[in-house]
């Protein structure tokens, strides 16, 4: 079987378990990872429905110009099924969004026109009052207004809704996902709460954007409008394809969060998505105390990493807004151990014996226990030159006839550059406790490890 164009491998994206990132949320949390479709983005669903709806309309022909303000992925989108179906099209954005978007854009035969973000919509030069003045320009020209054209949430109504209801077999509890033009939620939505009027639909927004106020007060309250970081979600306008009547809350993230929850999707789950799943991610956590264990979480992941690259996955970039802590902290090496078992001796084990151990685990030091405490620790260089001064005493001798003392114990929030008051010459490591209680070695080469 084959595909007779790339239009035709738009949907079907799958649903995928979260596990380290969400272990502190007590409910089974699933990705719907939409980064599957063509385009990388869940924006290919509805920008492909609005252009097919247009051509039965006959706002769409043979010829015609697509014109569109976007943020990037439903640019990336329309100009995917323009080449398709041969059109041409011309995109407005923000000069917030990332250089990636604009430079893909362009790569697959669009033009883009980046205009100001720090301006009102009403402003003749936003994003908005530029598409739509070239759409009265331009003739044989159509301008999809994914904000306020029904066919946006149409398209999650009919596609990504019932594929989320069949992957979970209708056991989904709980639907989160960042909003911006709100066609996915309220498509989604509105088919899940069809099936099943129960499911709750969460609604995750950032602050500068007038959402949360506005669905919980019906204040449109222009004090809450500011420039923010976070790409993908929020507004400062209300798009038509926002049926606040569906979502049952907005919950707002920082663009800090957002944009550490983005890398920490790839760097736990290795899962390569943008700025709006981190935000949604954020949501998913700060929400946990709503959520019971037989709970199903469907989290959606907007669009992929390599949008971002320059960004959010960017040191530099991070560092720059404050986003990036610049010191280590112990648990930062905790969690790029590659092998975190505690291992122990007891002082009464065989010098030979935990030689032997050592090499074979490739450690060189390790806590001795009695009794479930620990008493002592034991190293390589102690252990050899035992085995090479004493080779007659080398089955006889216990652990405890050559131990050295306890190593310090520290917590997994210590800076990395306060171990150097803990790790010395003669104190080759400490022993770490983690949130959970957790154990670990920590030596002055998992330190090297981790700023390799």
């Amino acid at each position: 079987m084959y595909y007779k164009n790339i239009l035709e491998t738009i949907g079907n994206t799958p649903l995928v378990q979260l596990n380290k990132i969400a272990e502190s949320v007590n409910a089974t949390v699933l990705a719907k990872v939409e980064t599957t479709n063509p385009g990388n983005s869940v924006k290919d669903r509805m920008a492909l429905k609005m252009i097919e709806d247009a051509e039965k309309r006959g706002d769409l022909v043979p010829g015609g110009t697509i014109i569109e303000c976007t943020s990037g992925n439903t640019g990336m989108g329309i100009a995917i099924a323009a080449v398709v179906k041969g059109y041409k099209c011309i995109f407005t954005t923000s000069d917030k969004q990332s250089k990636e978007k604009i430079d893909l854009l362009r790569a697959v035969g669009a033009e883009v026109i980046v205009c100001p973000t720090n301006v009102t919509p009403d402003d003749p030069r936003s994003y908005y009052s530029v598409a739509e003045k070239l759409n009265n320009e331009i003739p044989n020209s159509f301008w999809c207004n994914q904000y306020d054209n029904q066919s946006n949430a149409v398209a999650h109504y009919e596609s990504t809704g019932p594929e989320i209801w069949e992957q979970t077999e209708g056991k989904i509890t709980h639907f989160i996902v960042g909003v911006g033009t709100g066609g996915t939620i309220s498509g989604v939505g509105k088919y899940l709460k069809e099936q099943n009027p129960e499911i709750k639909v969460w609604g995750i927004d950032t602050y500068g954007s007038v959402f949360k106020k506005y669905h919980e007060t019906g204040v449109f309250d222009e004090k809450e409008i500011y420039p923010y970081i976070t790409e993908g979600i929020g507004e400062d306008i209300l798009p038509k394809n926002v049926d606040f009547d569906i979502i049952d809350l907005f919950e707002k993230v920082t663009d800090k969060d957002a944009a550490v929850y983005t890398r920490e999707l790839a760097r736990q789950e290795g899962i390569l998505v943008g700025n709006s799943a981190g935000a949604a991610m954020a949501g998913v956590v700060q929400l946990k105390d709503h959520f019971k264990p037989e709970d199903v979480i469907v989290v959606l992941f907007h669009d992929h990493a390599s949008r971002y690259v320059g960004k959010m996955f960017n040191d530099d970039w991070m560092r720059d807004r404050g986003f990036l802590d610049t010191e280590l902290k112990v648990k930062d090496l905790i969690k790029g151990k590659a092998d975190k078992r505690f291992l122990t001796v007891d002082k009464t084990q065989k010098i030979k014996e935990v030689m032997d151990m050592m090499k074979e685990n490739d450690i060189s030091q390790m806590p001795v226990m009695d009794n479930g405490e620990i008493i002592g620790s034991i190293n390589e260089t102690s252990v050899l030159t035992f085995l090479l001064q004493n080779p007659l005493e080398n089955s006889g001798k216990s652990v405890d006839a050559i131990m050295g003392p306890k190593f310090p114990e520290v917590n997994e929030e210590l800076l990395c550059s306060n171990l150097s008051k803990y790790i010395t010459k003669e104190v080759r490591a400490v022993i770490a406790t983690d949130k959970t209680g957790g154990m670990h070695i920590i030596t002055n080469y998992d330190i090297l490890q981790s700023i390799a």
